[in-house]
């Protein structure tokens, strides 16, 4: 070969080379410059695949299914243009194949990707694939000292002793060194492995054509892409990736996951991860992970709590303070309304004292400083075990930057002059002007204020409904049993009116949020879901959780006294019992949070069996409709069998994806930690809930919903700050409701400064205050009373008695409790946080080995690509001499 001979041939390679991976940048609708522009260069580039399906039948897969109805609306516009042989169109044009298959009055459209589309949106979409093994690979040194590694093994040592967890039939799959695809480095990759392209990879990038796609007329027009459009508009009836065979089907990994995995009956059993991932994809293994981890903390919080309930139960007929409450048979105490309400005995509350020692006694300190150490601990081990899963599960350094913009972002700014290069991808994307963006965040914020107004407007009702049922039941000729029990029966009723009233205002703001976030234009997919996520979080938080609050920090705080009380719109504030409020808190906490775990388990259990029983009837019903003769049904019974038909019955996902059952378990981690001070069975209730969560989710999964779109995610994403602002509140919120609703510091007041004998005797006598009933406001005083020459009442509060000289002005021990509780406060507080940086220091993010691990093997890939293309540059050289 001549030299000008080599040297043609050199160019013609390096062009051919550089026209294949221009495909790659400048493919149809593949960036936001293409969308904008409507790039020629695109449309000259695209190269249909010559292969059908009938050319080798049997031989290809079906990766993805469009299925479209005789009864959907017309696909054909008003000028006679097809919507959906457009899309098909340019579907087959960026290369993928498709075969369609009629059953009755569907049409289900089947999509194979070939290898040629695989190996180009590989490289565009940067994913991560698995190397080819070399020797080298095999045994990487891990290096370096971490505590945490030790203390794990000799914990785990101790545990295997006692316990041992059942891992299942599921082994660990082979870790595999993986790197970015690039055509261009091929050679690293094995290629030939007919499992390199999985079923997760080619439904990740079916879905990325199929949401870029354009089905207008004018394919510049930015309001004409997407399948999303189409399905909204009723061109299309469903989009979907197929399972790997029914959820008996022998063989399949369905039906293995579904037996070995899903079943109540396999509850001790280890999650197979990996195999979750391989079947679910990335984001739903996140959350099976984060749930199986969450869940197996809960087992020494659970424990603890137990202790503090069980010690309650054994030590309360020794409780001075109960007993006394008990033995109060001639203390008369105020009026708890006006007018209408009588007198009453102290001793009437002394089932409500007894009950709320369970949750109130001299553990509950102890528990509640250890309840915010086992916050930090989850958040810290959760972080370092997430970074071991994400580095075996070939995401180490995903950033989202790189993310491409959304479909439905880049249509509704076509034709915009506002741009910017991305600094990550350096293509050129539309971006939002300030003067767009300000409005519509700012619009967004106002009607979030609004309806988190009206969420503590509801709560605000709860609280007149208990105040007008304590004034009814007082005009009526109560029963022993309901005078008795009314400080249980009406925080239970109002329990429950709250949590109707919750679902309620959920169900409203739920589809109000979807709309302003759409308003807001955010860039990607996972911008959209984060600012959907917070502003659904914050409302949920108010709506949840504000009556707690009322309860924890407000209800009895400051009411004032029987001669000049307090009042909100001249009604008068509700007050705490004699014991304190804590009792009530923990009916309040029980109510919401169990009774929300129990309506979300049946609801989980009901819904999707309906639903698929309705779906499969209706789909059956409306394909008869279109028989017309025997043949035609023999052809439907043997049709009905086929993946994509039986498919087609299970449920869609919809948009929101996980986004329910994060926050379902986030709204549940709130009350374990906020108030768990409050109701120390919070975390074994919630232990007992998430055992059957994750299986009854993990049947729900693969028995009713369709297979999901394996999206890409390097950890829980948002849910993992909001899991950290809780954990941050929760030390304040418990230091707070032990100083201020329980009676522990008063206590400690009492036996340090008071009590001769340094002992709570007479310490239920300190908590009551005297009051002459002489001095009744005008119209407070009851209207009758079947009580006859009372003098004095008592009323629980710290002010000096009538016949002193500063009359009904607050004592000096007054302010000696309050100094106590908010030094309380600030040393709890104190100690928490330096626990705090002590674990963090301990544990780091990353563990060292893991960190040592990442910087070997990156430094082997590179070590492998300059080793190769020294070669590749050896043989161009050899080839043009």
């Amino acid at each position: 070969m001549s030299d000008s001979e080599a040297e043609t041939a050199s160019m013609e390679t390096t062009r051919m080379y550089k026209d294949d991976l221009e495909l790659s940048r400048m493919s149809l609708y593949l960036s936001s410059q293409d969308l904008i522009n409507n790039s020629p260069e695109a449309a000259r580039h695209i190269r249909p695949e010559s292969i059908t399906f009938d050319s080798t039948p049997g031989d290809i897969s079906v990766d993805f299914v469009l299925v479209s109805s005789s009864k959907a609306k017309a696909p054909v516009d008003i000028d006679g243009w097809n919507r959906r042989s457009a899309f098909e169109e340019r579907i087959k044009e960026q290369g993928l194949l498709l075969e369609e298959d009629v059953v009755g009055g569907l049409t289900f459209v089947k999509v194979h990707a070939p290898i040629p589309v695989l190996r180009r949106y590989c490289e565009i979409l940067k994913l991560r694939m698995p190397m080819k093994e070399y020797p080298i690979t095999e045994h990487i040194p891990e290096k370096g000292f971490d505590l945490m590694e030790k203390i794990k093994k000799i914990v785990g040592r101790i545990i295997r002793i006692f316990i041992t967890i059942d891992p299942g039939p599921f082994a660990p799959t082979k870790y595999i060194l993986t790197a970015e695809y690039s055509r261009e480095k091929s050679y690293l990759f094995n290629e030939d492995d007919p499992e390199f392209f999985s079923a997760e990879v080619r439904t990740l990038v079916i879905d990325f054509i199929l949401n870029r796609v354009s089905w207008g007329k004018d394919q510049s027009d930015g309001n004409c892409v997407g399948i999303q459009c189409l399905l909204d508009g009723g061109v299309y009836r469903a989009a979907y990736p197929l399972h790997d065979g029914e959820h008996t089907t022998e063989n399949s990994l369905r039906h293995q996951l579904y037996v070995e995995w899903a079943m109540i009956s396999k509850w001790i059993r280890k999650q197979p991860i990996d195999q979750i991932k391989e079947y679910l994809g990335v984001k739903y293994a996140f959350y099976f992970t984060w749930l199986g981890f969450y869940t197996y903390l809960l087992i020494p919080a659970a424990i603890l709590g137990l202790v503090v309930f069980f010690y309650g139960i054994f030590t309360f007929p020794n409780n001075r303070f109960s007993s006394d409450i008990c033995n109060a048979t001639d203390v008369i105490m105020c009026p708890l309304c006006d007018r209408t309400c009588d007198y009453w005995e102290l001793s009437n509350t002394c089932f409500y004292a007894r009950l709320t020692y369970l949750f109130d006694n001299d553990l509950t300190v102890i528990f509640a400083f250890l309840m915010s150490i086992w916050a930090t601990l989850f958040l810290e081990l959760w972080k370092r075990y997430s970074a071991t899963i994400t580095h075996r599960w070939g995401l180490t350094g995903f950033t989202f930057e790189a993310e491409h913009p959304r479909p439905q972002y880049l249509a509704r700014l076509a034709g915009t002059n506002h741009t910017k290069v991305n600094i990550i991808t350096g293509n050129v994307e539309p971006t939002v002007p300030l003067w767009k963006k300000i409005p519509a965040t700012l619009f967004s914020i106002s009607v979030l204020l609004l309806l988190i107004v009206v969420a503590i407007a509801a709560v605000f009702g709860v609280v007149l409904y208990r105040m007008s049922v304590l004034a009814s039941l007082s005009l009526t000729n109560q029963s022993d049993w309901m005078s008795t029990y009314s400080n249980i029966f009406i925080p239970t009723t109002a329990a429950i009116i709250n949590l109707v009233c919750i679902q309620l205002l959920n169900f409203v703001y739920d589809k109000v949020a979807i709309y302003l976030t759409e308003m807001e234009l955010l860039r990607t997919q996972t911008e959209f879901d984060e600012s959907l996520t917070i502003k659904i979080y914050l409302f949920q938080f108010v709506n949840y959780y504000t009556s707690i609050i009322y309860i924890a920090f407000l209800k009895g705080k400051n009411v004032g006294y029987p001669a000049k009380y307090l009042r909100i719109f001249s009604l008068r504030q509700e007050e705490c019992s004699p014991g304190g409020c804590l009792m009530e808190l923990s009916i309040q906490l029980f109510i919401i949070m169990v009774g929300q775990q129990a309506l979300n388990t049946v609801v989980e259990m009901i819904i999707p069996v309906g639903l698929n029983w309705f779906n499969s009837l209706t789909e059956n019903t409306g394909r008869l409709d279109h028989l017309k003769s025997s043949s035609e049904e023999e052809d439907l019974a043997t049709a009905v069998k086929k993946p994509w038909i039986e498919d087609y019955k299970l449920l869609d996902w919809g948009p929101r994806g996980l986004f329910p059952e994060y926050l379902e378990m986030v709204m549940q981690y709130g009350f374990v930690t906020l108030f768990v001070t409050a109701f120390p069975l919070g975390p074994f209730f919630a232990l007992l809930n998430n055992v059957f969560e994750m299986r009854l989710d993990a049947k729900k999964f693969l028995k009713y919903f369709r297979r999901p779109i394996p999206h890409r995610v390097p950890n829980i994403g948002v849910w993992y700050r909001v899991l950290d602002i809780l954990g941050k509140l929760a030390v304040i919120t418990n230091a707070f409701i032990i100083a201020f609703s329980s009676n522990y510091i008063p206590r400690m007041v009492y036996i340090s400064l008071v009590s001769e004998d340094h002992t709570d005797k007479g310490f239920l006598n300190n908590t009551l205050a005297y009051f002459d009933t002489n001095d009744f406001e005008s119209g407070i005083a009851p209207l009758s009373s079947s009580y006859t020459n009372v003098t004095y009442c008592r009323y629980k509060d710290y002010r000096n008695p009538p016949w002193s000289p500063q009359k009904y002005e607050r004592p000096t021990f007054y302010y000696e409790v309050l100094v106590a509780r908010l030094t309380f406060v600030v040393i709890f507080q104190n100690i928490v946080s330096l626990v705090k940086v002590a674990v963090q220091w301990l544990i780091p993010d990353v563990p060292n080995a893991l960190s040592d691990r990442i910087k070997r093997e990156s430094y082997l890939t590179t070590q492998m690509i300059i080793k190769n293309e020294a070669k590749k540059a050896a043989g161009i050289k050899e080839k043009v001499l």
